[in-house]
């Protein structure tokens, strides 16, 4: 069986290491904002190229602090339009309505799974004030022209980087780095993965900086002393000690993700199978390996009785999801079709060669 992600052999390389960050931990005796979160915030923020990086306690909360930021800077008013993709996970639409905004979904591109630029365009209105692109599954959405579509219409751009951490544009600039903010998450699966929840927020602004930090824990710049009405959403030491224990290795691993993603490119070779559109650069870091097949269900049996690991993200769109019934009468053609047809195939920087050869075979094979 190949597993279709396998957390538990990923992070036994780091074990050593874990061990002794753990042991600093207890012997710091400071468990909340100490030293471990300061030095990994200093750490990504150089990564992604950014000023600026806040520890949160996940990418949910993330994109929620930036967009209350910037309603406290006056950026942001209440009940204010953010385009947000169609196609997303559920959370970048919960940051939105959580922060008291309200999400315009915009239908998704079949090739790329990120805005269908014309559908963004139409769907900017008087009472839009921003763009949260998604950089879904690994790759980084057409950011070039959504900066040329924010600066026309005066546009706030936040980057929902979940799944995208180390992954560059044209002109080399990570994710995080690219618009006003961006939120991460290190939900134990990313790339850059924690042992449990976390999050972060980086940004170039120095003022929103200084807010979300501020929001993070309470409203507070000095303990005890509450200037806004602010969160618990603090990335947790511990899990800090061992993010900077994996950070030095990322680049490493995204090219392995990258190189295991070429040869399934170019070496599946099934009709009925579509696999992604990968220009082989960097603005992928393929967090997700994601094709689509038209009997989803006959192809997961055919996985099954083969011993191939397999996820699907996702298998409802979030307009057809329970929780967000107001968009229930909205149709978005292209999101319906993937959430319909996605499948996600193995994908881990500690795949070998013969695991992919037998993947490829496999599918090949179907």
């Amino acid at each position: 069986m190949i597993p279709f992600l396998d957390l538990k052999a990923i992070n036994q390389r780091f074990e050593a290491e874990f061990q002794g960050g753990f042991q600093q931990f207890i012997d710091s005796g400071y468990y909340i904002l100490g030293n471990q979160v300061k030095i990994f915030e200093a750490n990504f923020a150089r990564f992604c190229g950014a000023k600026h990086c806040i520890g949160v306690g996940n990418g949910l909360d993330a994109l929620r602090l930036i967009l209350e930021g910037y309603k406290i800077l006056g950026k942001l008013n209440e009940n204010d339009e953010v385009l947000v993709a169609s196609n997303t996970y559920i959370a970048t639409i919960l940051a939105i309505k959580q922060a008291g905004l309200k999400p315009v979904l915009v239908e998704a591109d079949l090739d790329t799974y990120n805005f269908d630029l014309t559908s963004l365009k139409n769907s900017i209105s008087e009472k839009t004030k921003a763009i949260m692109p998604v950089h879904l599954y690994g790759q980084i959405s057409l950011m070039e022209e959504l900066l040329k579509i924010s600066e026309e219409h005066n546009l706030l751009v936040i980057e929902d980087a979940a799944q995208a951490h180390g992954a560059k544009n044209a002109s080399g600039k990570r994710a995080g780095n690219i618009g006003n903010a961006a939120g991460f998450s290190f939900y134990p699966s990313k790339n850059l993965g924690a042992l449990g929840d976390g999050g972060a927020v980086t940004t170039n602004d120095d003022a929103l900086a200084e807010i979300v930090q501020k929001l993070r824990n309470y409203g507070t710049s000095t303990k005890y002393v509450n200037e806004l009405m602010g969160f618990n959403s603090r990335l947790d030491e511990l899990q800090a000690a061992f993010l900077n224990v994996k950070l030095p290795t990322l680049d490493a691993d995204n090219e392995r993700r990258r190189a295991i993603a070429k040869r399934y490119i170019s070496e599946i070779k099934n009709k009925k199978i579509t696999l992604p559109k990968y220009d082989g650069s960097e603005n992928h870091v393929f967090h997700l390996f994601v094709i689509r097949v038209e009997n989803r269900n006959v192809f997961i049996d055919y996985l099954d009785r083969n011993g191939i690991g397999y996820l699907i993200h996702y298998p409802i769109a979030p307009h057809k999801q329970k929780a967000l019934t107001e968009f229930a009468h909205l149709s978005f053609l292209n999101t319906e079709k993937i959430h319909e047809k996605v499948i996600s195939i193995p994908m881990s920087p500690i795949m070998t060669n013969e695991e992919v050869e037998r993947v490829n075979s496999v599918l090949n094979r179907y």
